[in-house]
């Protein structure tokens, strides 16, 4: 059976770059690949698959929330390669996996793992419960040299909590940053929810 991986990291770890450069090495060697990924990522035109380092190539699939699948469509394909899952629905992630059964096909899906409130997306979450292979993408926190594990949403170059979870953008609207650097700017205690705070004061 072919494998469902999820390739998760923190804004800026070169994901896309990563998902181009496989891509590449499907096509080098006369496989086809299928790019995806949903409608909603604008930010580089409705249909092209950028990375900040400049590379891009045009999406195969956009999807949204209720796009169905047809196993048919993906008879000839040897990789589906995904970018931006963490905004795919989970019944969307449950059609990927179902490619790799039938007609069985690995799939590969890039993204964040958690938004700007360290909270999981739906997306990321699905993937979270269903891949067989999940790896982390890794890069340094913007502001020190550790590991960057959340995504910092910024106004005016200062860390923030409000807003949307969906609110896109790029390397002006948000950092990778570490635990360390989170809790400097929002605090940590601040992204709890009620029912949360509620229990931990009891």
């Amino acid at each position: 059976m072919a494998k469902l991986y999820f390739r998760h990291g923190t804004m800026d770890s070169a994901k896309t770059l990563n998902l181009l450069a496989v891509a590449h090495n499907y096509k080098s060697q006369g496989k086809r690949v299928v790019l995806m990924k949903p409608r909603l990522d604008d930010r580089f035109g409705s249909a092209a698959i950028a990375s900040r380092a400049g590379l891009e190539a045009p999406a195969d699939v956009l999807v949204d929330d209720d796009t169905q699948l047809d196993p048919e469509d993906f008879a000839e394909v040897d990789c589906v390669l995904v970018d931006e899952a963490q905004f795919l629905s989970p019944a969307l992630i449950d059609q990927l996996r179902e490619l790799t059964l039938r007609p069985g096909l690995p799939v590969i899906c890039y993204g964040l793992r958690t938004d700007f409130r360290t909270r999981l997306f739906a997306g990321s979450m699905r993937l979270m419960e269903l891949a067989d292979s999940i790896e982390e993408v890794k890069v340094t926190c913007q502001f020190c040299n550790r590991k960057a594990i959340y995504n910092l949403r910024m106004i005016d170059g200062r860390g923030t909590l409000s807003g949307a979870q969906i609110e896109l953008g790029a390397n002006d609207r948000y950092a990778p940053v570490c635990c360390a650097c989170y809790d400097r700017e929002v605090g940590l205690a601040n992204t709890a929810t009620p029912a949360e705070t509620a229990t931990a004061t009891t």
